[in-house]
């Protein structure tokens, strides 16, 4: 059985999601905004470039699928952060080897399919700018969610 997602305290820090499974983006935005986490949610790279560039707020940490059509995870994260400095990231995939696709001090991984609650930790310590290496998986854990997109 999957443990609750608590919320995370204080202000609500702005995500920047991007996914190109429709399903996959909405289950994972509902995770994040139960978590008590603003959340902007993109279909693919384009989407998410333009809707950062509209954005006049903070945006604290993009959460992006590795590998997607047109630009990637990490393409993307690299372009976001020539504007964005400051942002964290979050990479994600469910391709066996996805983490080795992360080459970037700095940035974080987790392997799909992730039990919300390991979602809600590993973005969280990307928040407080823990230093876990990003080709370093985090274990889904019980009650993870049996999707591999």
């Amino acid at each position: 059985m999957a443990q609750p997602v608590k919320p995370f305290g204080g202000s609500r820090e702005t995500i920047l999601l991007v996914e190109d499974h429709s399903a996959l983006l909405k289950l994972v935005r509902q995770i994040l905004e139960d978590a008590n986490f603003s959340v902007i949610a993109a279909k693919n790279a384009r989407e998410a470039m333009r809707l950062e560039a509209e954005f006049p707020g903070t945006i604290d940490l993009l959460l992006s699928d590795v590998r997607m059509t047109g630009r990637s995870g990490p393409e993307l994260a690299k372009k976001l952060q020539e504007q964005r400095p400051q942002m964290r990231v979050v990479l994600m995939s469910g391709y066996p080897g996805g983490a080795s696709l992360v080459h970037h001090d700095g940035w974080q991984y987790i392997q799909k399919p992730f039990a919300p609650a390991a979602l809600v930790d590993k973005v969280k310590g990307a928040l407080r700018g823990d230093s876990r290496p990003a080709n370093t998986p985090m274990a889904a854990g019980s009650g993870s969610l049996g999707w591999h997109t």
